[in-house]
């Protein structure tokens, strides 16, 4: 990807193409750097105090991964997308004013501040590169980036950083009255058909994980990473194609179940989900019983699993809480399955296609642009 994704044009207008965009250039920022990810949650699951190897020299990397790495690679990789090797840079120079302008992991900061820098440098090089004399491009370019960086920097820190973690701390507020409250179940509500829409990546790295982050360093665990990465939901789902589909979803449907769950992929079960929009229903219905079943049995996890699979599931869940989020996993999937297979029976002879559910999946995941 070298460009942000551009706006939808003729039938894509509208605010759900504008909401899919945005979910598609998030996730453009995310995705590339899940292995970064995937590092810190291995290093957080083994090394802090509640972890299976405690280790307090080797665990002091995992503040300065998740407050400083994690936003400065989402920065650096949102300005890469706007414009390439300059706009990186100056991402990441701008990414460094919001997180020391605020007092949490700066994911949705960095998702901000790295692509409204490296658009304006891009602006900034449209007006001075064919005004610039030769032989002093270089020293032209070195400053100007320079500069630019330098006033985005104390943008973020003044004000892109405070405004954000305000914003942080009113979501997080927000969640733990749903949760003093037993209320949190009913996110699923929102998270699941946002997944459809591929808002997945932005939900769970620009707003959960953030949250989780500060409520993993209080308590060694935090339930906001399991909000939109259970596995059971899709895998019910999936299970239900496979025993309740025409004869070509059910040929497809196990190959999608081994990449959805083993794999961690959630977006090979959108264009299952597409062929029967009220099958969304299940997903919700599974997600808030997996969401119930975490909160009734107290667990969480160290970090964000990325990607959702059963392995990073695993990998990242504290000594003690394996049974909760089996238990979490299994239900969830159960529900989904339920509700899915007597929708799938209810609404047989309907319209299978599900190359065309891929294509129309594909388009939304691209905001409609091709």
């Amino acid at each position: 990807m070298a460009n942000f994704i551009p706006a939808g044009d003729g039938g894509h207008t509208g605010w759900r193409a504008a909401v899919q965009k945005l979910g598609g250039n998030l996730a453009g920022m995310v995705i590339p750097n899940i292995g970064a990810f995937i590092a810190w949650g291995l290093l957080t699951a083994l090394f802090i105090p509640t972890g299976w190897l405690p280790n307090e020299e080797l665990s002091s990397m995992v503040g300065p991964m998740i407050i400083n790495l994690l936003p400065i690679l989402i920065g650096y990789t949102g300005g890469r997308l706007v414009h390439g090797q300059r706009g990186a840079v100056i991402g990441a120079v701008a990414t460094v004013g919001v997180i020391v302008g605020a007092s949490i992991p700066m994911f949705l900061g960095a998702m901000i501040i790295g692509p409204l820098a490296a658009w304006i440098l891009k602006k900034i090089d449209g007006v001075l590169d064919p005004i610039t004399p030769p032989g002093f491009e270089m020293l032209i370019g070195n400053f100007s980036l320079g500069i630019s960086g330098l006033l985005m920097a104390i943008l973020g820190f003044l004000g892109v950083g405070p405004i954000v973690n305000s914003f942080s701390d009113v979501l997080g507020a927000g969640v733990q009255a749903l949760i003093d409250t037993g209320l949190l179940p009913l996110a699923s509500i929102l998270v699941e058909p946002a997944k459809i829409l591929f808002l997945n990546n932005a939900i769970n790295h620009g707003v959960l994980a953030p949250i989780g982050v500060v409520q993993a360093e209080e308590m060694g665990k935090s339930i906001m990473f399991m909000l939109e990465t259970n596995p059971g939901p899709g895998l019910g789902i999936l299970v239900a194609f496979w025993l309740a589909g025409n004869n070509v979803l059910r040929g497809s449907a196990p190959g999608a179940i081994i990449i959805h769950f083993l794999g961690g992929i959630h977006e090979i079960y959108f264009p299952y989900v597409l062929l029967r929009p009220v099958l969304v229903l299940a997903a919700i219905a599974g997600g808030a019983t997996g969401v119930a079943t975490f909160l009734v049995t107290g667990v969480g996890l160290v970090a964000t699993p990325s990607p959702g699979s059963i392995f990073a599931y695993l990998a990242v869940t504290p000594p003690g809480n394996h049974f909760g989020v089996l238990l979490g996993i299994l239900l969830s999937a159960t529900v989904s399955f339920l509700v899915a297979w007597v929708i799938l029976k209810a609404s047989k002879g309907g319209d299978d296609d599900l190359e065309a559910a891929k294509a129309q999946s594909k388009s939304m995941k691209t905001g409609g642009a091709e």
